[in-house]
């Protein structure tokens, strides 16, 4: 029986792990037990945000001094670079023990970690990047312990993007590329991988859709996808995050999907369920944030999609940010930007893991609030 453990730890620039290493030599995190570290950097989140590299660098080094090369390597390093407004950047490290029988059959967060091959230039937002992350999370759930789609909560991937170097790769091949615009690609990458976690959670069909498709209908979605593209990589990390009668320990998760940036009741009954205040501690919450392809919020005009200074992407993290920090009253939270195919256009999937305080069912996917 397997128990997770999830400790959010502070961070004052890209490259500090001095909060982890604190937590490694005190024994309050077992260095051989991360799974996966998650963090939210203070760059731009877009293509030349190398904040995400230089963290997992310095992750990496740190953990060296405790871990063998393989095991440091085999780690998902999930960095969603944007800390816009008042997102305060952290990191989220998962980590799972041997843990108690769980007693009267209550079911428990599971985490599970895939690492796909690197994926080729010419693949990126494909059919062929669909399969790849299908079969990635397929993997993930198998780590976790998970047969049943309906006990995942949320799958959180890192996918690479395309670089001039990347293209160039492919052309002197002979191959085509989806987009020369190595900006577009960080979004053909993400809707790509977003379409995966559908397939692979019986969302939708491989075979219900061509490639044309992707990031065109946006009709098209995942509840339970969060995808942030990356220079740092050419593969995937894929960190799966469920509830199971297999693992053990207080911590749960459930999800909810907005359908605007302003939805908050899916996200209420979420926290109702989960006992948030009463029977459990908030522990963390993971988003995304989407500005839509409208121009209008419930019919009002924004301008995140006209504003030629900031990217919309960074617009939709501050703004969503605001909104759930003010539902779990922190701004350390995991919102990350650009939600193609992940939740209905314009709004996006939320998920809050919770410690909890008093013995309550898990929840499952699909129960009513």
């Amino acid at each position: 029986m397997r128990e997770a453990k999830v400790h959010r730890i502070a961070t004052a620039s890209p490259d500090d792990v001095s909060g982890l290493a604190r937590a490694i030599e005190t024994g309050e995190i077992m260095a051989d037990g991360i799974v996966a570290i998650l963090g939210k950097t203070e760059g731009n989140g877009c293509v030349n945000d190398f904040t995400r590299a230089f963290s997992v660098q310095a992750l990496k080094a740190e953990l060296s001094r405790h871990l063998p090369a393989e095991a440091v390597n085999g780690i998902a390093y999930v960095m969603s670079g944007g800390t816009e407004g008042a997102l305060s950047p952290h990191l989220l490290v998962l980590e799972r023990r041997e843990g108690q029988a769980s007693t009267g059959g209550t079911s428990s967060l599971a985490i599970g970690s895939a690492l796909t091959e690197n994926l080729r230039p010419e693949h990126l937002g494909t059919l062929s990047q669909v399969a790849m992350v299908a079969d990635g999370v397929r993997a993930a759930m198998a780590d976790a312990s998970i047969t049943d789609p309906a006990d995942v909560h949320f799958v959180q991937i890192k996918c690479p993007l395309l670089t001039a170097e990347r293209i160039s790769r492919a052309t002197r091949e002979g191959l085509t590329v989806t987009t020369r615009d190595t900006l577009k690609s960080m979004g053909f990458s993400r809707g790509a991988s977003a379409l995966g976690v559908a397939v692979a959670l019986g969302e939708l069909s491989i075979d219900a859709f061509d490639e044309g498709l992707i990031c065109r209908d946006l009709s098209l979605w995942s509840s339970r996808a969060s995808t942030s593209a990356g220079v740092e990589l050419e593969n995937h990390e894929i960190v799966v995050l469920g509830m199971s009668r297999d693992w053990s320990g207080p911590l749960a998760v459930d999800h909810a999907v907005m359908v605007d940036a302003i939805h908050v009741e899916p996200v209420r009954a979420m926290l109702e369920r989960l006992g948030i205040g009463r029977m459990a501690d908030f522990v963390a919450l993971l988003a995304k944030a989407e500005p839509g392809t409208s121009g209008t919020l419930r019919g009002d005009r924004h301008t995140m999609l006209d504003d030629s200074d900031i990217s919309a992407t960074r617009h939709a993290r501050a703004f969503v940010a605001g909104v759930l920090s003010g539902m779990v009253g922190t701004a350390q939270i995991f919102v990350s930007g650009g939600a193609e195919h992940q939740g209905p256009d314009g709004g996006g999937p939320v998920a809050v893991i919770a410690r909890r305080t008093v013995e309550i069912p898990g929840p499952r996917h699909g129960e009513k609030a």
